[in-house]
Order: structure tokens, then C-alpha cells, then sequence
């Protein structure tokens, strides 16, 4: 009998070696199902020692004591290292075995055998080895066929579910491939197909289950499918750490209908690195396709696709907005998250979460840029600050699901909106969202911008390298700056709440949570430190735009 690669004592029993021996079973024979992982010989006291369990222990006896109390504690010791049984061959030692050697090991629960004839323990050992390999060899061969079957699938047009659904028939349970923070991808059932109610069903009992628990059922097997990073997927079972590197998904097999044995972990490894393959695959499939998308709207962005053949180039891209309105959009994301994550994946996130909005919408990335650019329909009976709302809102959960955004980012990624319009105004905004998109870095954190406003801060984002800003920002707001850098309180946040609220102290003190009396005073001290009046428009312009320009020139 076959279990878990190894063989069972009663198997090892049957064997002409230990057959020869005429073995007599004292203790546990109920438990002759016992896997054994391993053959070992030995006379030493300390043998238990020595141990690691599963072993199936051939002995003379000389090391198991005199005296009834140690003979007790040698199988006590024995049993606490889980050893599968402990076969005693009569002889000079012992004519039969010792009544407190008996007890010890009906005691412990342990298979007791002993053997009236005299057999060869190094022929025992090589013929329990032998049949040990053997059965592992077979395990091997039963999980490479799965393997087979799989690329098979693979080369024959198939992708994950079909993967899945040879894994749910071998194993003969629901399969799942899951992100690895447990988001479903796919499911399949034995003999359901890829899409069977059974295995969803299953789910939606697990994801309850699992939300009061972080480990997982009892049985299931859980191997991490690699993400194409460093290291390389792991087989876990429940409480097992995790593995090392990348992690691209993970696939979860749930004993539902019967137990889950080592030739299935072991075909659900060798499906695992068929699945990385295959989601890799997919992956630069998806992202050259949103690069090209993202390559389509910088051309038209730039001028080099013509407005009358933009719409039957979109069309071929999926995208037909029909009469409606364009809206562009794009997304800045932070410099630092730029370079990592998934773009594709980003790309599909956005669309999904688009996808209840009703409108057509096309979607590209340019990764070079750290650009997301995007054009939608506006639908009869949609505003467009409410369908700002809803993009930017897609964007961000997007590049949160794609790695590209995350919360100690130091600049957050900014989101523009531009102008609606037919496919003649269409470039022309993509273009101002996307350079409006470059001077809203550092501007603040808001779910997104109207290009409209960020005109003044284009301008002097353009001029940022130009002495003569960095000269008007200094004769402005210099003196104050110094101020701040060595006494307190620091004056700036009075100025900048001032300014925002154009000059209406009330507001502003409330903003500060400060007094009036407090506020006027901080600033009769401004205008003191800039030489200038705060209730001269001229002079309010001026600091304006000179601590427009201190985001873009510091």
C-alpha cells in the first residue's frame, strides 16, 4: 500500500526479509497502516536519540535496559520521537520480550513486533529501501503525467483553467488560484469544468471561514505560484511560513472529497511553475497590448495621428465612443513607484473598475513616462465632474492593486482632467492633461485636478530652470523663509491659508485655528519681514504666484 511516498508496516511485514523472520505483532496492530520513511538498525542506549520519526527500528534488544524501568523509558522515548514500529528479533538477548516492554509500548500506542527467526538486517533494510524509492518513483511518475497533461493543454490553446481543471480531476478536489491576499481568480472542480457552481460554492464557504482565521482548512494544500522574481513558489500546508520571492498568485486545493496525499502537492508544484509560466505569458501579452493603447493616445496626443482617421485607428483598439464627447484623462504617478509593479496589471484594474460606469473607455499605459492616459465617452446624463470623480477614483484603486501607488510614496500621484470635446479637440487635451499632469507633482494631494486651473502653474513649471524665477521667488518670500528656518513660530502656513482664502481673515484664522487678534498679528509681522502690504492686490498677486512658483523651483 501505497502512503504519502513511503510504505506501511504491514507492507514492510510482508516483505520476504521480515516474512523469514516469522514476525509476531504484540502490541497496536490496528496501527500497522503506519508510513514508514525510513529503515534504521541499531543496539545503543541512545538510540532515541538519533531518531526523526517514521522510522521502522530493527533491534537485538541490547540496548533496551536490564532493568523493567528502564526497558519502560527506552519505548516511551521511542514512541514521543514517533517512530512507526519497533521490531525486536529474539535471541541471545531475550527468548520473548519482557512484560514491561509490552505494556510500554501498548501504553504509548506503539506497534511492538517481534521475530523468532534470525534475519539479516542489512537485507531488510536494502529491501525495505528499494520498495520506499520505488514507491516514491511511482509518485513521481503519477505527478509528471499530470505535468504532461498540462503542457499539453497549454500547447494545445488552453490556459489557467484548463490547468486547473486536470489538477481538480487528479486530485479529485475543488482547485483555486487565488492573489496572494486571497482575491479568487480562478476555480475548478473534479469533473465540473472550469467554471462548475460546485467549487464557487466551496469558496464562498471558505472566504467566510478564512476571514475569522488566517490559516486554512484543515487538509488543504497551498503552493505559491512564482511571480518571475528571485526566488522560487513554496509548498505550505496549514501554518506553514511563507515562501521566498516573487509571488505572483497561489494555488489552494481543499480536501473536500477526499484526503489531499503527497502525489498531489507534488503535481500541484509541477502545475504551479506551468500557471507561472502561463500568467507571465499573459502578463507582456496584456502589457504590450495597454503600451500600444498608451503609444495610440501620445501619438494622437502629439499631433501624429490625424483627427479624421483616429477614430477607425481607436475602433481597431476596441474603443468606438460613437457621437459622444471625449474626456481626457491622465494619470501622473509618483517618480519612486514608477519603475515597479505591474503595468498590465494596472491597465485591467482600471478597467474593471470603470466597467460599471456604463461608457466606453480607453486605457493605455507609458511606463517610460509614468503616464496613464485615458479617453472616455461622456454619456448623455453624466456630468463631467461626476465622471472625474469615477476615473479617478478607478486610477488610484488601480495602481493601489499594481503595486505602483503606495502610501509613503513623498509625492502622491496626480490625476487631470482635461477638457470634453470631439476626435479634433481630443489630442490637444491629452496633451495639456499631460503636461498639467508633470506640474501638479508637489502641488498637494486631491483626488484630482481640472487642467483648467493648472494653467499658472504650467507656466511656471516651464520656466522652473530659469534664474530669473528663482530670483523673483527669493525678492518675494525670501525674508520669510529665513524666518522660518530659526524662529517659531514659522509664519509660511499663515501666509499660504491667507492667500488661499484671498485675504478673508476670518477664514483663514479658522483654517490655522487661531484667534483674530493671534492671526493679525502674525501678519503685521509678515509684512513687516517682505516690506510689502498684505491688502495691496498687487502685492497679494505677487506672493501668490511667487509660492506657486517656490513648489516647482525647491
Amino acid at each position: 500500500m501505497e502512503t504519502e511516498g513511503g510504505i506501511t508496516v504491514r507492507r514492510a511485514l510482508e516483505l520476504p526479509g521480515l516474512r523469514g523472520g516469522l514476525p509476531e505483532v504484540l502490541t497496536c496492530a490496528d496501527r500497522l497502516d503506519r508510513t514508514v520513511r525510513w529503515v534504521h538498525a541499531g543496539e545503543a542506549p541512545n538510540i532515541p536519540a538519533l531518531l526523526k520519526g517514521g522510522e521502522l527500528l530493527l533491534t537485538t534488544g541490547l540496548g533496551l535496559g536490564t532493568r523493567p524501568a528502564e526497558q519502560r523509558a527506552f519505548v516511551r522515548r521511542l514512541a514521543d520521537r514517533g517512530i512507526a514500529a519497533l521490531v525486536v528479533e529474539l535471541g541471545p538477548r531475550f527468548g520473548r520480550l519482557p512484560p514491561a516492554i509490552v505494556e510500554a509500548a501498548r501504553t504509548a500506542g506503539l506497534p511492538l513486533v517481534q521475530l523468532h527467526r534470525e534475519v539479516p538486517f542489512v537485507a531488510v533494510t536494502e529491501e525495505i529501501h528499494t520498495e520506499i524509492v520505488n514507491g516514491h518513483y511511482a509518485l513521481l511518475r503519477r505527478a509528471e503525467e499530470v505535468h504532461r497533461r498540462c503542457t499539453q493543454a497549454v500547447l494545445g490553446g488552453g490556459g489557467v483553467p484548463q490547468v486547473l481543471g486536470i489538477l481538480a480531476d487528479f486530485a479529485g478536489n475543488p482547485v483555486f488560484l487565488e492573489t496572494p491576499d486571497g482575491r479568487l481568480l480562478f476555480a475548478a472542480g473534479p469533473g465540473t469544468g472550469p467554471a462548475g457552481a460546485g467549487p464557487l460554492q466551496v469558496w464562498e464557504g471558505l472566504r467566510g471561514a478564512r476571514a475569522a482565521r488566517a490559516a486554512p482548512p484543515a487538509g488543504a494544500v497551498l503552493v505559491e505560484v512564482p511571480g518571475g522574481g528571485p526566488g522560487t513558489g513554496s509548498v505550505r500546508g496549514p501554518g506553514g511560513g511563507p515562501g521566498t520571492g516573487s509571488v505572483r498568485a497561489r494555488l489552494v486545493l481543499l480536501a473536500v472529497s477526499g484526503s489531499l496525499l503527497t502525489v498531489h502537492r507534488m503535481a500541484a508544484e509541477r502545475a504551479a511553475g506551468i500557471l507561472a509560466v502561463v500568467l507571465m505569458q499573459a502578463r507582456q501579452e496584456e502589457e504590450l497590448a495597454a503600451r500600444g493603447r498608451g503609444d495610440f493616445l501620445t501619438d494622437l496626443a502629439e499631433g501624429r495621428i490625424a483627427p479624421g482617421d483616429a477614430p477607425a485607428q481607436a475602433g481597431v483598439l476596441g474603443f468606438r465612443p460613437g457621437g459622444d464627447p471625449l474626456l481626457p484623462v491622465v494619470m501622473r504617478l509618483a517618480p519612486e513607484s514608477a519603475p515597479s509593479g505591474s503595468w498590465a496589471l494596472l491597465a485591467r484594474a482600471v478597467a474593471e473598475e470603470l466597467a460599471g460606469v456604463g461608457a466606453p473607455v480607453l486605457v493605455g499605459v507609458r511606463p517610460v513616462e509614468g503616464r496613464v492616459p485615458l479617453l472616455l465617452a461622456l454619456r448623455p446624463g453624466t456630468t463631467r465632474t461626476a465622471l472625474a470623480d469615477r476615473v479617478a477614483a478607478a486610477l488610484r484603486a488601480g495602481a493601489d492593486r499594481a503595486g505602483l501607488e503606495r502610501p509613503g510614496d513623498r509625492t502622491p500621484s496626480a490625476v487631470v482632467v482635461g477638457d470634453a470635446g470631439g476626435w479634433e479637440a481630443a489630442g490637444a487635451g491629452l496633451r495639456h492633461a499631460a503636461e498639467a499632469a508633470t506640474a501638479a507633482h508637489g502641488l498637494g494631494d486631491r483626488p484630482w485636478w481640472d487642467a483648467r486651473r493648472l494653467d499658472i502653474d504650467l507656466l511656471l513649471w516651464r520656466l522652473r530652470d530659469q534664474p530669473d524665477l528663482a530670483s523673483f521667488v527669493e525678492r518675494s518670500v525670501g525674508p520669510l523663509l529665513a524666518h522660518d528656518r530659526t524662529a517659531r513660530p514659522a509664519l509660511l502656513p499663515t501666509l499660504e491659508a491667507y492667500l488661499a482664502h484671498a485675504g478673508r481673515k476670518a477664514e483663514a484664522a479658522r483654517e490655522l485655528h487661531l484667534n483674530r487678534q493671534t492671526l493679525y498679528n502674525r501678519l503685521a509681522r509678515i509684512g513687516e519681514l517682505l516690506g510689502t502690504d498684505l491688502d495691496d492686490p498687487q502685492s497679494v498677486l505677487a506672493l501668490s504666484l511667487a509660492l506657486r512658483a517656490r513648489r516647482h523651483t525647491g
